[in-house]
């Protein structure tokens, strides 16, 4: 690998590893480059033939059409070593499941427990809390900005919002933005 960028794609973002480096040869000096983890949505045409027949022997191995990584490997023209090589860095994007996200600014009175009885309300409904921003409280309220995966409540979207509306000292929703996520 002499004189280009190397990178490498990971899915595990959230398991702690050593970042890792490899020495590489660009033109008579030598370099050290450290791998990150780094994500990329290609489409699986514009990507090395490998990465495809990866996707689709993992997805024979999912879908029961191949007992075995050898014969997923295999009924996809790949070999068992490539197979492993990449399985683990390469998931295909499924839009559907990437996620509904609801970023909800609210302005809160300020009295112990509010913020403690809205965040339980996003739980109560099976919203996924990413982010909690609370500004210093002036003239008696505060405004809260809070970003959650809703994809799985057990409520729609509006009776959502009217609940927590209708929570003691939530004085009023200020915006409510819901979209798809990517996170």
């Amino acid at each position: 690998m002499a004189g280009g960028i190397w990178y490498s794609v990971h899915r595990d973002s959230t398991r702690v590893r050593r970042s890792r480096t490899r020495e590489i040869k660009t033109e008579g000096r030598r370099s050290l480059l450290t791998k990150k983890s780094v994500w990329v949505l290609a489409d699986v045409h514009a990507l090395p033939e490998v990465y495809g027949k990866v996707l689709d022997a993992k997805q024979r191995l999912a879908s029961g059409s191949a007992s075995t990584a050898a014969e997923a490997a295999r009924s996809a023209g790949l070999s068992r070593s490539a197979f492993y090589k990449y399985k683990d860095a390469v998931f295909p994007y499924q839009q559907d499941t990437a996620g509904k996200l609801l970023t909800a600014h609210l302005l809160l009175l300020d009295r112990p427990g509010v913020l403690s009885m809205l965040l339980s309300a996003f739980a109560d409904a099976g919203a996924n809390i990413l982010t909690v921003n609370q500004n210093i409280p002036a003239d008696g309220t505060a405004t809260v900005s809070i970003s959650a995966r809703i994809d799985r409540l057990t409520v729609t979207e509006e009776a959502f919002l009217a609940s927590l509306q209708a929570l003691p000292g939530v004085e009023k929703i200020t915006r409510a933005v819901i979209s798809q996520g990517e996170i």
